[in-house]
Order: structure tokens, then sequence, then C-alpha cells
């Protein structure tokens, strides 16, 4: 596919990328308070009625809000992406990918991507067995396709044979390079790697695992590989360096409550270690995707939701994984899952790396009272206005109290309160309840607690979901689908 194909294709959907509100817009938000977290824009007035493109549904005024983007206008940037200056600080810009059996395309066969559309990259490992020596002859550079690297040939598995299946990567970069071609007309080569280890928790991804005869070599794994990319970039004149590190993880983390303090130290040690091997200067910033299978109030899931939140120089959650088809497991993606996931990660990418912007996802900023019913959530909205989804399931089929909820969750104490309504006014959610909740103990929440049984309709999914999403219209260069961003779960306690 030729340049001005591209930028043909992807172009419209680049320039609404960054559409939100007047107030905060591209502005990352702060550390929490207590309940609330600062950033974003303010809610106006009532609620708009779907009909008219306010997302919601009639306000207690009876009249269409004024938000802050209908003030200000929501849309394209002035100038336009193709007036910016993108930054491609090398010829060969490196992902290194890391996490469990999502990061490895469990279920995701037969594989989808398997050719090349551009000059994206992997490193070849041949048949080279473990250990690997970074200087071995038998180490080359090979187009990005799918399966990345071997596939795996026993449960637990590890780098260089660890892959199952599609994996986010091929997609991802493919993203970034059509993104970067509707904006500047030019060429973007990434060189992906994923040394992850199907179901290993975070202990066996960092650097201070100890490997045994099968797992934790994954950071070591990925300096390996990293460091003969640097040499076989320098043997072909061309200047390499990592600008991210993808973390598709956290399903065996469910309860641990140190997870995000451990993804801070991770982000460090592959900040320090990759420089002192490429010698960049660049920040490595890590992108990771929120898991929305396991557990009732799963400490990783909150912990993806908050490290971008109190971190967001560095960290930025791409979203959660609730919207994509799943196997019938609930856990995992199928191959157009895996795709999706990672066209996502690549215009994720492409904000934050590229264009350097504070990209956030949707994500709730602070809940209030308003009065003794009714519970107002303030969100990040990245292209409003907010919307609810029409085509997933409605969540919590099983949970009568919180079944007119699409999606939230409200607990006083130990108990469900029993959701009567919920309405979108501008970037504010607003949840009505059937009786006024008492003065402390209160917490709000979405998507934090799972069914039964997982989502099934449109298609299969995971067992912990939501409808709240964002009005992006982008579309994904692999898929040709249509993604727009789906909210974050969260749990915040009302002050």
């Amino acid at each position: 596919m030729s340049l001005p194909e591209i930028s043909a294709r992807v172009l419209p959907f680049t320039l609404l990328l960054a559409a939100g509100c007047s107030e905060g817009e591209g502005t990352p938000p702060g550390p929490a308070s207590g309940g609330a977290v600062d950033g974003g824009a303010a809610a106006e007035g009532g609620d708009a009625g779907e009909e008219e493109g306010g997302g919601g549904e009639a306000g207690s005024a009876g009249a269409a809000p004024v938000c802050a983007w209908d003030v200000a206008g929501a849309g394209v940037a002035a100038g336009g992406a193709e007036s910016e200056e993108l930054r491609v600080p090398w010829d060969w810009m490196g992902v290194i990918g890391t996490g469990q059996s999502l990061a490895v395309g469990q279920s995701g066969t037969p594989a989808l991507s398997t050719t090349q559309p551009y000059g994206n990259l992997q490193l070849s490992t041949d048949t080279l067995a473990w250990p690997i020596d970074p200087a071995d002859p038998a180490l080359a550079m090979a187009p990005l396709i799918e399966p990345i690297g071997r596939r795996s040939t026993a449960y637990p598995s590890s780098w260089p044979e660890n892959i199952a299946g599609e994996t986010i990567h091929s997609a991802m970069a493919n993203q970034i390079t059509a993104l970067v071609a509707a904006a500047a007309g030019r060429d973007y080569v990434g060189v992906h790697g994923e040394f992850g280890e199907n179901g290993q928790c975070i202990s066996r991804l960092r650097k201070d695992s100890i490997a045994d005869e099968v797992t934790g070599r994954a950071f070591e794994a990925s300096l390996i590989a990293t460091e003969a990319v640097t040499r076989l970039a320098a043997a072909e004149g061309k200047t390499y360096g990592v600008a991210a590190v993808t973390v598709v993880h956290g399903e065996c983390d469910a309860g641990n409550a140190a997870y995000e303090d451990e993804l801070v130290t991770l982000r460090a040690d592959y900040d320090a270690d990759v420089k002192a091997l490429t010698a960049q200067t660049e920040d490595v910033v890590m992108l990771l995707s929120q898991q929305n299978s396991t557990n009732d109030r799963s400490a990783s899931t909150l912990a993806q939701w908050r490290i971008g939140v109190d971190h967001p120089e560095l960290f930025t959650c791409v979203g959660p994984t609730y919207q994509y088809r799943a196997a019938l497991d609930g856990t995992h993606l199928h191959a157009p899952g895996y795709q999706m996931l990672g066209e996502k990660f690549g215009q994720v990418y492409f904000e934050r790396v590229v264009r350097g912007r504070p990209w956030q996802p949707l994500q709730a900023l602070d809940a209030e009272r308003s009065g003794g019913r009714v519970i107002r959530v303030r969100f990040h909205v990245p292209v409003p206005p907010l919307v609810w989804d029409e085509v997933l399931q409605a969540p919590h089929p099983s949970r009568e109290a919180w079944s007119n909820g699409k999606g939230f969750e409200v607990r006083a104490g130990t108990t469900n309160a029993v959701i009567e309504s919920v309405a979108i006014v501008c970037d504010t959610v607003e949840i009505t309840v059937a009786e006024d909740l008492p003065d402390t103990g209160v917490r709000v929440s979405y998507a934090l607690y799972g069914e039964a049984e997982p989502r099934s309709e449109p298609e299969p999914g995971m067992p912990r979901w939501g409808l709240l999403r964002d009005s992006d219209p982008f579309v994904g260069s692999s898929t040709g689908v249509a993604q727009p961003n789906y909210a974050l779960a969260f749990e915040l306690e009302l002050p």
C-alpha cells in the first residue's frame, strides 16, 4: 500500500484523536486526593438526549445541557495533524512486550497478521536455544508478522519459544506506521519483540527474578534481544532505541496489593538497562492494558487504572479489554481481538510517543454526592461526547441491584445499593439509587465486580464489563473496525 493510499484511509480519523473538553484538554489527571483526581472539564447543565447527540437520557431540567465541548467545538485540532512535527528520534523504533498469556497470544489462532505491509521488523532467533548470545551470527532481522517469534511447545514457556498465537504487536506496529504516514507522509519502522511468559506473575517478569529451567527469564531475554538489535542496526547504518514497553498482564496478580509499585520498578529497571545498551537519552514509557477477567475488586485491575493517574508522565493505560471478543474461557482473546487491542496500543503510542501528547484514557476523575440518593462521577473524556454502548450485553444480569447501572456499582458497606438509573450529563455520569446512602462507607465502582458467566452477547466476552464509551471515530488499519474508548474499571470512595 502506498503512502498516499495510507493517508487517504487513515487521516480523517487521525485528525479527531485529541478532541475533548475545552477545559484541561490534553492535560493528564493528577494524583488522587481522597475520593478525587484533579483534571478534566467540569460538567455543565442537565443531560442531552441520545437523539440529539448528547449521549445520555433526558436531564431533570428537560433541556439539553451546554457542555464545555459544545462551546469550544469538539473535533479537529487547529492546523490538523499534517502541521505537526512528529517525534521520530531513531531509524528503528523499538517496542518491548511483556506479560502473561494474553501478551503471548493465547487462543489467538490461527494467526491473521501473516504478511508485513510496511517495513516493520522483528528479531529472528532462527533455531537457537536458550541461553542466546546477542552476538550470535544466526540472529537476524526479519519482517514483523504473526506469530511474532517462535511458537511455544509446552506450558509454561519462555523466549525464544514463548508465542501461542496472534499477539498485539503486528497490528500495533502497522497502526503506528499508518498513522505516521497519514500525518506526515513518511515511513516509520517499528522493531517489536514479545518476551512474556504464559501464566506467570509479575514476580517472574521483573529484573530480579531468579530463572528456573523454564520461566523467569523475560527481563533478561528482552535485554539480550535489545543488545542484538542494537548491533544489527549499527551494521546497517541505522539508529535504534526503545521507545516503549507494552504490558498485557495482571490476571496472575489479581490479589497483589503491591502490583502498581512493582510496575513502577519494572519500568525504571527497563529504562536504566535499555539506556545502557542503546545509549539513548529518551525515557522508556510503559503502555498497559487493563485486565477484566478475574476476581471481584481485582487489585491489578485497579492498579492498571491508578498507575496512569499517579504517574501520567511515564505510564498510560490504553484501555480495558472487556469490549473485545474473547475466547470461550472468558479470559483470553481470539485473533481479531488481539489485532484490535494492538490497534488501540498503536493509536495510543502514536499520541504519546510520536505526537508527544499527554493522552489519557476514558477514566474516572472524582466522585461526589448530590443529595442523599445521587452520585456524580466525573470523567476524563478523550473524544466527547460520552455515550452508552448499544451493542454489548447489559452488565450485571445476575446482580439485580445493579442491573440498571450499565456497569456502575454502588456499595454501602457490605450491601449492594440498588441503582434506579444512570444518566450522562456532559463529562459526568449521575447515578440515582433507590434509598438514601449512609454518610460513610459508600464506594462507587464500574466493571469491578464479575458475573458467574462471562458476557455472551453479541459475542463472547469477559465477566466484568460496562457500557460507557466516548465518541472517538478511530478505525483500526488492520481490522477496519471502529474503536472508541471504553471506560476503565475503577473504584472511588465517596467523601
